[in-house]
């Protein structure tokens, strides 16, 4: 037989697209259409209703950047067109090929009901099947017309990622509004002919069902009249029912297909957008549970379902229908879809408390996953997280975008740091917006790892980011992919059904131990750093008004605990973790937005704090320690003047000097406490840091080097650092002045002045205190530069083969080698509040209040000796998608902590980022609770979440050892509970004879504990 291949598929490529899918829409009739710009913000729908509309036609421009524009829509349904299938048809000029991040609309019949969106893959409404005839027709329809931020593919910056820079020239034309019938044998047939077509290529030349597709496409064809397409459809697809019938081979691949609809909560736009992109798509999933039976919507993000509840209670009340009838499935148990990295231990566990209780309220699910397909790799801390809320299973797919490194599974155990494993999966399609193409059911098969051990993976499908979710099409691909031979079958199926079977198919599956790093989007530590101050900020506040509120709560007659204002704030910072918020990578518009948001935080909470403190009794000034350790160090006053003080952890104690082991002494550029002796160059670097207890030189090379390298990655500028960053740099040298700017017996400080780039400015206080050997480093940066990172170096005389960074409830090690490719692309890495380098006997930490991007290298010196140096990103300048990202002003603090073991990092992390507080307070109540043990370590101290007013408890093991001791109370306790994070029970918790609960711990174990007050 000739190969006729190429002739048979460019016939029916071109049949397809220009004969059938045209025919899809058998006759269309124009809406009248009349038009309103809403000014400003987004508007009621019945602020909407009642405004005055003017005529529209077709072709004509439209939609200010962040504009939204009212159409009322008006039609009659022809009498000729009874029995048919009608539906309305709207294209508002959608361009490109990304369903998101463009116009996109909601549809609502004259009485405010909500009925379904229109995207560019998803343009029509239903008006009627079958139709009488003569039916009148009316909408009104809200129209976003929001920018396509990345249009020029990361290779310009612009204006329109905020609406005070936007402008206000229209971005989109009005190209159709119609009333049509669609020709349903046409429609399926376009299908058919797109699978079959799809699944051809895909299959080897070689391959006889290739060829059998090929020619039973090419007989089809015949059958087409090109004159009569409706009248031939039934022919054509009578005659493709063979190949189409065909079962799959018994050994196929499954793919588990779940509805999906990947919805960040800001991004290329607002928070305020997401509102509406959320309700829009959730329209479109609510209508199209209605018309397909089979159809299962995974959806997350407790947030998202929350706005549409409180803004869209139409659209409310049909997920919950949806829930109750098993077509749409909560899951992931988060508030958001958070970063994996840098949000704090607590607030990921909050993540889940808020995310999981919304869940149980609203629909009675408690989900069993973790759903977090896009964030930015996850921290080892996850699995006991995620095991302590209730979860048994983990979904990502972002590991997939590694750079260098492939991923070894896509089914396995994951283990975390403490020893906790959960059932992990990544999907082999490698989207979380499948649409069942050839392509991808061929990737699918082709990538999975897990061949011989298991045989099933999960696709979750649909269009996201406001794209509408899944469509019609892709249901009608997956029932055609379901036993289909030549390709792997689909059945579309709850996200936990997929766990469970896979599971039960692979329980000895393979096992990964620790961080899930990606290779990629490492910047994503460093970008925005106001945005990432005001997290680190707000989480703190946030543990030091539970601990006083708490405190308050016990000791102070008539007090009320704020359960609803901490609630709610905790739910502000939740959301602002969200993926594309905290790691930097949005529009200057949300991060605008979140500086303001995090401002008000602060001030509530510092607000709360004050109340609880002065519930406890005026009368006198005392010292509050916020801190799980017991502090002694120097405070200042209201006016200014230092005070060294000792506070019992999670206490207080009288404003009053205690006795410092030494003095600060201060000559020329050198402090002095007799633990430390710093000395500062005429650069203003450190050429000297000895720690005086081990008679020890710290530094190998200058220290707090200030490097500014330039930094264009690849492609995604807000979220990349590329390794080229470190070949091109300057090192600030030229200090414009090096002043001593205090000189007290308990604190000695030098200031350093840098003047550099583009008139960006450095202010550095290096400041030494009595009794004690951190040295901080205060910084004020006026930043004005572009496609730069600022670097801190501290070249430390010590071998250390790995470095430990502080991450949730605990630390990881990571090699400070690069003997293989792995640890190689671990060339910027994460961490929280310290990084420890040590060689047995000695240590150093750098602690820092407010970065989490560094990196730790190591060099052998021509004397013999190693150098290991700890580099802290301090800050960047990206131009995409935010063109001013990190311009102007930043405070900060970071520190050196010579002689440091992994547990002074812990408890100097703690004081320096939950600094001591003076008030007024007589009250002198005993802590709440405190601990007896090395390695024990609170992390929270609140009331029950259930306003019973027991005292629930959070600690963990820090050191990375197995711990012992005994948790106290500050007030009567009748009993103890071990609960899980929502605050349920586990097991009762022992009380000894003194009133004490015993504590074992594993190495970083959690626990939580609910004390029952006498």
């Amino acid at each position: 037989m000739h190969d006729e291949s190429r002739r048979i598929e460019e016939r029916v490529q071109r049949l397809h697209d220009q004969r059938i899918k045209t025919a899809i829409y058998a006759a269309t009739v124009p809406f009248e259409v009349e038009a309103w710009q809403a000014p400003g913000e987004p508007v009621p729908f019945e602020e909407a209703a009642a405004a005055s509309y003017a005529p529209f036609a077709m072709g004509t421009p439209w939609g200010p950047p962040w504009g939204t524009t009212w159409f009322r829509m008006r039609g009659q349904v022809p009498e000729a067109w009874a029995g048919r299938r009608v539906e309305a048809v709207i294209d508002l000029g959608f361009v490109g090929d990304w369903p998101g991040n463009q116009a996109e609309a909601l549809v609502h019949l004259t009485d405010g009901t909500p009925l379904k969106a229109v995207n560019p893959l998803n343009q029509y409404v239903a008006i009627a099947n079958p139709a009488t005839g003569g039916e009148t027709v009316e909408y009104l329809v809200e129209a976003a017309s929001n920018p396509d931020i990345l249009a020029d593919n990361f290779s310009k910056t612009t204006p329109l990622g905020d609406i005070l820079t936007a402008g206000d020239k229209p971005l989109y034309t009005f190209r159709a509004a119609d009333i049509a019938i669609l020709d349903e044998e046409v429609w399926h047939l376009d299908l058919d002919v797109q699978v079959l077509r799809e699944l051809m290529l895909e299959l080897g030349e070689h391959d006889p069902r290739r060829h059998e597709i090929a020619h039973a496409l090419d007989r089809a064809m015949d059958l087409l009249d090109l004159d009569d397409v409706s009248g031939s459809a039934p022919a054509v697809r009578e005659a493709l029912k063979p190949v189409l019938s065909k079962p799959a081979h018994a050994s196929a691949h499954t793919v588990s297909g779940v509805g999906h609809a990947h919805i960040d909560s800001a991004w290329l736009w607002p928070i305020r957008e997401t509102k509406r992109k959320t309700s829009r798509t959730f329209s479109n999933v609510t209508s199209l549970a209605d018309e397909y039976d089979d159809f299962i919507f995974a959806c997350s993000q407790a947030q998202q379902y929350e706005w549409v509840r409180d803004n869209y209670p139409k659209v409310w009340t049909r997920i919950q229908e949806s829930v109750k009838k098993g077509q749409w499935a909560p899951v992931g148990g988060m508030w958001v879809e958070s970063d994996g990295n840098l949000p704090g231990g607590e607030a990921v566990a909050r993540q889940f408390i808020h995310g999981k209780r919304f869940f149980i309220e609203h629909f009675g699910v408690e989900t069993k996953g973790v759903w977090l397909p896009d964030s930015f790799g996850y921290n080892a801390a996850y699995p006991q997280i995620a095991k302590l809320a209730g979860n048994e299973w983990f979904l990502t797919q972002k590991i997939s975008w590694n750079q260098t490194n492939k991923f070894p599974h896509h089914t396995f155990w994951w283990e975390g740091i403490d020893g906790t494993r959960i059932f992990t999966h990544f999907p082999p399609v490698d989207t979380y917006n499948a649409r069942f193409s050839g392509e991808e059911m061929s990737r699918a098969v082709r990538n999975y790892q897990e061949k011989g051990g298991a045989s099933r993976s999960l696709a979750p499908f649909g269009w996201g980011d406001g794209g509408g979710g899944p469509t019609r099409e892709i249901m009608e691909r997956a029932r055609r992919l379901a036993d289909l031979e030549g390709s792997a079958k689909v059945v579309v199926e709850h996200p936990d059904e997929f766990f469970a079977k896979a599971r039960e198919e692979y329980s000895d599956a393979p096992v990964w131990v620790g961080e899930l790093y990606l290779e990629l989007h490492r910047a994503t530590y460093t970008s925005q750093a106001r945005t990432k101050q005001g997290n680190r900020r707000s989480e703190h506040l946030l543990r030091e008004a539970e601990l006083w509120a708490t405190t308050a709560a016990l000791h102070a007659p008539g007090y009320t605990y704020p359960h609803e204002k901490l609630d709610r704030l905790w739910k502000t910072v939740l959301l602002h973790q969200f993926h594309d918020i905290l790691p930097g990578s949005s529009i200057a518009w949300v991060h605008r937005e979140a500086e303001a948001e995090y401002a008000r935080v602060a001030r509530e909470l510092q607000a709360l704090t004050a109340d609880a403190l002065t519930a406890l009794g005026a009368g006198g000034t005392r010292v509050f320690n916020t801190s799980p350790y017991d502090r002694a160090e120097v405070v200042r006053t209201a006016d200014g003047a230092p005070v060294y003080v000792e506070v019992p952890a999670s206490g207080s104690a009288p404003l009053a000097d205690a006795e410092p082991p030494q003095p600060v002494t201060v000559s020329g550029r050198v402090l002095d406490n007799g633990l430390v002796r710093v000395e500062v160059a005429e650069d203003g670097t450190l050429s000297s840091v000895r720690d005086l207890r081990a008679n020890r030189e710290v530094l190998a090379d200058q220290g707090n080097l200030l490097r500014l390298h330039t930094d264009l990655p690849n492609y995604w500028d807000a979220w990349d650092i590329d390794k080229h960053y470190k070949n091109r740099y300057t090192d600030l040298l030229d200090a414009s002045s090096v002043t001593v700017v205090e000189q007290d017996p308990l604190v000695g400080a030098i200031r350093v002045e840098r003047d550099f780039g583009k008139g960006s400015k450095i202010t550095q206080t290096i400041t030494v205190r009595a009794g004690s050997p951190r040295i901080d480093i205060e910084t004020d940066i006026d930043w004005h530069e572009t496609e730069k990172i600022l670097k801190a170096a501290f070249p430390v005389d010590i071998r250390a083969p790995h470095s430990s960074a502080e991450i949730q409830f605990g630390h990881i090690q990571r090699p400070t080698h690069t003997n293989t490719s792995w640890e190689a692309a671990r060339f910027e890495v994460s961490g929280h509040r310290w990084v420890h380098i040590g060689e047995p006997g000695y240590g150093v930490a750098v602690i820092n209040d407010s970065t989490y991007g560094h990196d730790v290298s190591r060099t052998v010196r021509e004397d013999g000796g190693t150098t290991t140096t700890v580099r802290l990103s301090l800050v960047r300048a990206p131009r995409i998608p935010d063109p001013e990202a990190d311009q102007g002003r930043h405070r900060f603090t970071y520190a050196v902590l010579p002689g440091a073991t992994i547990e002074d990092a812990v408890a100097e992390g703690y004081a320096l980022n939950l600094p001591l507080r003076v008030a007024d307070a007589a009250g002198a109540p005993a802590p709440v609770v405190s601990t007896e043990g090395e390695g024990i370590t609170v992390e929270a101290v609140k009331l029950a979440d259930d306003a019973s007013g027991d005292v629930v408890v959070r600690l963990y093991e820090s050191r990375g050892g197995r711990a012992r001791g005994v948790l106290r109370t500050g007030f009567p306790l009748a009993g103890a509970q071990i609960t899980d994070l929502l605050e349920r029970p586990l097991e009762e918790a022992s009380v000894d004879g003194d009133g004490a609960v015993p504590v074992e711990l594993r190495p970083f174990q959690i626990l939580t504990l609910r004390l029952r007050r006498g």
